[in-house]
């Protein structure tokens, strides 16, 4: 049997195993039956902040943002760019800082946009500041 993934589903955060040679096939979710990889970023609150970093085998690469932010605003359609060239390798999310003051305060963010990739549920790479899209993919597959 081939090696299963858990996946957590974008849409409703439940936990889905997926062989891990399907994987950029795709998948549906067990629960809601939605796509499991959609090429965009996810949301991120501290309701599902946990279990997307924890329970995921996928690496996740968290854009820490606030929508006042001028340089968040200018990267945001990259980190969606990122996000499609990106998966199924690696999930990508948003946090904003303005509605989720504690995940920021938990993670020390003292700049935005901060980019964090978590992989096996820890910090494994931290960049401040705005990157163009071969940059920002650069620096997560430097990183895997």
């Amino acid at each position: 049997m081939a090696e299963a993934l858990h996946v957590v589903c974008p849409h409703c955060d439940a936990i889905n195993r997926v062989p891990a040679g399907k994987l950029g096939a795709g998948g549906k979710c067990g629960k809601c039956g939605q796509p499991l990889i959609t090429g965009r970023p996810i949301n991120l609150t501290r309701n599902n902040f946990t279990r997307h970093v924890g329970r995921s085998d996928l690496p996740l690469v968290v854009d820490f943002w606030a929508p006042w932010c001028g340089p968040c605003k200018m990267m945001a359609p990259i980190f969606e760019q990122a996000a499609a060239r990106l998966q199924p390798r690696v999930r990508l999310g948003k946090v904003n800082t303005e509605q989720q003051q504690a995940l920021a305060a938990q993670f020390g963010i003292r700049s935005i946009p901060t980019l964090v990739l978590f992989k096996e549920g820890r910090e494994a790479a931290r960049q401040a500041g705005a990157m163009d899209l071969q940059s920002l993919v650069g620096w997560v597959e430097k990183n895997l």
